[in-house]
């Protein structure tokens, strides 16, 4: 409970300070109806399900990745940070697959209509990984016009696209398909394996495994450097890339680093604070 309620405590820091609380639902989808503002498809949800509505939080602030931990209990995959805060009736459907088929049917085949992009759906496995992603897979069919889906060496391009985190089992049952509904979370470790694009499209690491800047001082050059230099080897292999732990206390060392992240064209910046990322990348878009 503690650090849910840090983590909403989070997001309302970060809006007071941005200046731009969180519009109530009513009037969440006036971008939709009116202008249509771009989505942030740099921004990331992590631990979405945490916030008081889980995914519309997320697509209310135009974010274009959101998280989701899962356990298998059963033939049920329940949504929850930790084991004791499950709930039999917060599931991956009810919170997140069914919303999205909806979204996607009203809004013509987009989760953002008038954008073509595909939001991404991480979804973190924390039971046993190949029991569990058999069982998601199972789930994951019955939404056959929802997802991007690998099939016979190809990628075919869907609104939402599920990319598998979590326990590392997962891979094995993974790779034996030659039709999924999901791909593959790498780490930095499978930086130039030969594992393709269309197997793993994301590599995600622990930032404070990888660098010791936090934000504050100056970015030290051959950290810098060594950021670039990964950014640089995904992107030749169409990956993208992510990393979680970074600082996401409103604040300047949170601006420097997200400011960085942006500099090396990191795919994903990963927070909490939905109204705080989505202000800071307005901010950079309109400057």
């Amino acid at each position: 409970m503690a650090l849910t309620t840090r983590r909403r405590a989070l997001t309302t820091l970060g809006a007071a300070l941005a200046g731009s609380i969180a519009l109530p639902a009513a009037h969440a989808s006036a971008g939709e109806r009116g202008h249509r503002p771009r989505p942030l498809w740099r921004a990331h949800a992590h631990n979405d399900y945490e916030h008081p509505r889980p995914l519309f939080d997320a697509l209310d602030h135009r974010f274009g990745s959101v998280e989701a931990d899962i356990y298998l209990v059963g033939d049920q995959l329940l949504v929850a940070h930790d084991p004791e805060d499950l709930d039999p009736s917060r599931t991956l459907e009810s919170l997140y697959l069914d919303p999205l088929a909806a979204r996607v049917r009203a809004n013509r085949g987009r989760v953002y209509r008038g954008h073509r992009g595909s939001l991404q759906l991480l979804i973190d496995i924390k039971t046993e990984g190949s029991s569990t992603y058999l069982e998601l897979d199972r789930h994951l069919r019955r939404y056959r016009h929802l997802f991007t889906t690998y099939a016979h060496g190809r990628v075919h391009r869907g609104p939402v696209t599920a990319v598998i985190s979590g326990d590392r089992a997962a891979r094995v049952p993974m790779q034996a398909q030659t039709v999924r509904r999901a791909f593959y979370d790498g780490r930095l470790a499978d930086l130039g394996t030969r594992a393709p694009a269309s197997f793993i499209p994301l590599i995600s690491d622990n930032w404070t495994l990888n660098f010791t800047w936090r934000g504050e001082g100056a970015f030290p050059d051959a950290e810098r450097q060594k950021l670039r230099t990964i950014v640089g080897a995904a992107h030749r292999r169409g990956q993208r890339v992510r990393f979680w732990a970074t600082p996401d206390l409103p604040g300047p060392a949170r601006d420097a680093l997200w400011s960085e992240l942006l500099a090396a064209d990191v795919d994903h910046l990963n927070t909490d604070d939905l109204a705080g990322l989505e202000a800071f990348l307005d901010a950079r878009r309109a400057a």
